[in-house]
């Protein structure tokens, strides 16, 4: 694994690992304006992919990322694609664009999108709660829809397909509540219980996803914290006191003390380095051969919580995930 640390920035990445980006095709969920997928984005277009798809549920919000594609790198294609993921009909029909718009065959998929510790209770069209709704279970279902163009594109190599599920630190705060994970219709809800189970939902697809996918061995999947910044919009509606909430709550549900950092990690991280530790999942080809695994601070590190990785997690994980989506997959 070549050699980073708490300072790299999402550009060192990109330099160091360029030919793995070029005349390749990424997919990218949540692009959005000041978004860590919109600097994944812009900051990809410098090493001449040949594709970049955003798939975004609104289109406003990906125009200034297209366009600083174009402006970094005109001779990029850029495509944007209507996805909403909490809208499985619509999950579904964006997944088909992609397939198309990609000629069945995708090197990178970086699951970006997400949001975080909703204030209110909330459904989505399916009534699954909103956090797990749009952080992982139309993940899930994207994926899973996609894996055959990844397979394409790993089998004609030279390098494997890579899967990037973006996660957070927040994964601690709570397991998977497998018996009620809409928290009694919302009588129990707490914004960051729920967001800590969706969290570890994504590390658990993760390692069910690649446990899958080994045999063929042309698809690899990640999971990572690209760490804390507050120059993206997605804690935008919570106020610095609203975190104070989270070791009590984590304490609470898990008996654990909660980590907001591993090592020499910085509390925060600049918008120049939010996206570094993605793009080492996405782009690094020793990674590659350690999948799957959880990245951190720029490195493969264990994730601090059994509830995170347990074998017997990942399996009851990948079962609640294909019964939210009504349907199963078996490669």
């Amino acid at each position: 694994m070549a050699e980073f640390d708490k300072d790299t920035t999402s550009a060192q990445v990109v330099a160091k690992f360029a030919s793995q980006i070029k005349g390749r095709v990424f997919v990218i969920t949540g692009a959005g304006h000041h978004s860590i997928g919109g600097s994944i984005a812009t900051e990809l277009a410098k090493a001449s992919p040949a594709h970049i798809i955003i798939a975004s549920r609104t289109r406003a919000n990906v125009d200034p990322v297209l366009n600083a594609i174009c402006d970094v790198n005109p001779s990029v294609l850029a495509t944007y694609v209507q996805l909403d993921l909490s809208d499985h009909d619509s999950v579904r029909s964006g997944a088909r664009l992609i397939l198309a718009a990609t000629g069945c065959k995708i090197d990178v998929l970086i699951n970006s999108a997400g949001n975080m510790a909703l204030k209110e209770y909330t459904v989505d069209k399916q009534g699954i709660e909103m956090q797990m709704s749009v952080n992982h279970v139309g993940h899930f279902l994207l994926t899973n829809l996609l894996v055959p163009a990844l397979l394409k594109a790993g089998a004609a190599g030279p390098h494997a397909a890579h899967v990037v599920n973006i996660t957070s630190a927040g994964y601690q705060i709570s397991p998977v509540r497998y018996d009620d994970p809409t928290f009694s219709g919302g009588k129990t809800y707490d914004p960051w219980t729920t967001y800590g189970q969706a969290k570890t939902a994504q590390i658990l697809f993760t390692y069910g996803l690649a446990n899958r996918l080994q045999s063929p061995g042309h698809v690899k999947a990640f999971a990572c914290h690209p760490g804390s910044n507050l120059d993206t919009k997605l804690g935008s509606h919570l106020a610095v006191e609203d975190y104070e909430d989270v070791p009590v709550i984590t304490k609470r549900n898990t008996g654990q003390e909660f980590l907001f950092t591993m090592g020499d990690e910085p509390r925060f991280k600049t918008y120049e380095q939010i996206a570094a530790t993605p793009l080492i999942s996405a782009l690094d080809p020793d990674v590659a051969e350690r999948s799957p695994a959880y990245l951190q601070n720029n490195k493969i590190v264990q994730p601090a919580v059994e509830h995170a990785y347990s074998a017997a997690d990942v399996a009851k994980c990948w079962k609640l995930s294909e019964e939210l989506v009504g349907q199963r997959f078996e490669y």
